[in-house]
């Protein structure tokens, strides 16, 4: 792969031939990176202050920061999603941000192939890799395998969907039901997309749901080859909702409203990702008449605390074992190192 220095002192040396006099701290972290093959990565959920801190950790060790935000992909969006500044972003190199326009779809497939791309580049120049962003699925595939081989025809795809149309999902859950004896585990059998999916890949490989999860957790996580480390920020509930209240308040004064118009102008709307994100959905509908001026900001602070739980659980649930710190007093030392 890259460049691999036995010491930090022989990184010291060579940062110094090319005129870089470094000092300890990211003497040590560009060691790390290039030794260990280690992004870093910080984490947390919607409003809790990563972006801040995160730039003064890069700024302080010489990183470059690989956004895993599944909205930051989109060109664009930058009011509704706290997009980093032009400014923030000119303090520190960053990457996978503004990479597709928003009538694009973005897949976790994609981003990871991006992803792997982004920080082999950044290890191999030399620079730690900061990963942050709260993007749940986005983030645990850096850990965990995300899809299995199954290769479900457009034709079964479209045959399913027609009969979840004219039968109902109950239907359909009585096949997956027929096709699995011994159960269905714990698939979420109220939610028409899941009950979907698990019946193509059941009909298409001819293997039962215990199996193919048996295979897929076999597979090797996207950087099961490289060692990492996680950090993450929280901040107690109410202080959380205080933030998010604040942060919805200026996107409206920041113009919302007006950015949403002019994407739905790009196609936003036709690009159902995008357009069900939190900030864009709500405006959508006020832009649309579904709702009214007042009850805006309220639904989006409403939406945004609902999703703040569930990224709560999930990194807790999903990701493995890791720090937290709190984002209040947390600084820049206490991270990494």
């Amino acid at each position: 792969m890259s460049y691999e220095p036995k010491t930090t002192q022989e990184v010291a040396d060579g940062l110094a031939a090319h005129g870089y006099l470094a000092d300890e701290g990211l003497v040590t972290a560009v060691f790390l990176a290039l030794t260990l093959h280690r992004p870093l990565f910080l984490e947390g959920e919607a409003g809790v202050g990563k972006t801040e801190l995160a730039l003064r950790w890069a700024e302080s060790r010489g990183a470059e920061i690989v956004s895993c935000d599944s909205l930051l992909f989109y060109q664009g969006m930058n009011i509704g999603t706290a997009k980093p500044t032009a400014a923030e972003l000119a303090r520190v190199p960053h990457h996978l941000i503004d990479i597709c326009a928003v009538s694009a779809q973005m897949d976790v497939a994609t981003y990871l192939a991006k992803a792997r791309h982004a920080v082999e580049d950044i290890v191999a120049r030399g620079h730690p890799v900061l990963v942050t962003g709260g993007s749940g699925f986005y983030l645990k595939a850096f850990f965990s395998p995300i899809a299995d081989e199954v290769e479900v025809s457009a034709e079964l795809r479209a045959e399913l969907r027609a009969r979840l149309s004219a039968e109902g999902l109950g239907k359909l859950v009585d096949e997956l039901r027929a096709l699995n004896p011994a159960g269905l585990g714990a698939l979420d059998m109220q939610n028409p997309r899941r009950v979907l999916r698990a019946l193509e890949r059941c009909r298409s490989s001819g293997l039962t749901l215990a199996v193919l999860q048996a295979n897929f957790a076999a597979q090797p996580a996207a950087f099961a080859d490289w060692s990492v480390q996680l950090c993450e920020l929280v901040r107690p509930p109410e202080e959380l909702d205080q933030r998010i209240a604040q942060r919805v308040a200026q996107m409206m004064a920041a113009g919302l409203i007006e950015e949403v118009r002019a994407l739905i102008a790009q196609g936003l709307t036709a690009q159902s990702s995008a357009a069900r994100a939190i900030g864009y959905r709500e405006t959508i509908d006020f832009i649309e008449g579904r709702i009214t001026a007042e009850a805006l900001a309220p639904s989006i602070v409403q939406h945004t605390r609902a999703l703040v739980k569930k990224q709560r659980t999930w990194f807790k649930t999903q990701l493995p074992a890791h720090r937290q710190l709190a984002a209040g007093t947390t600084q820049v030392g206490d991270l990494f190192g």
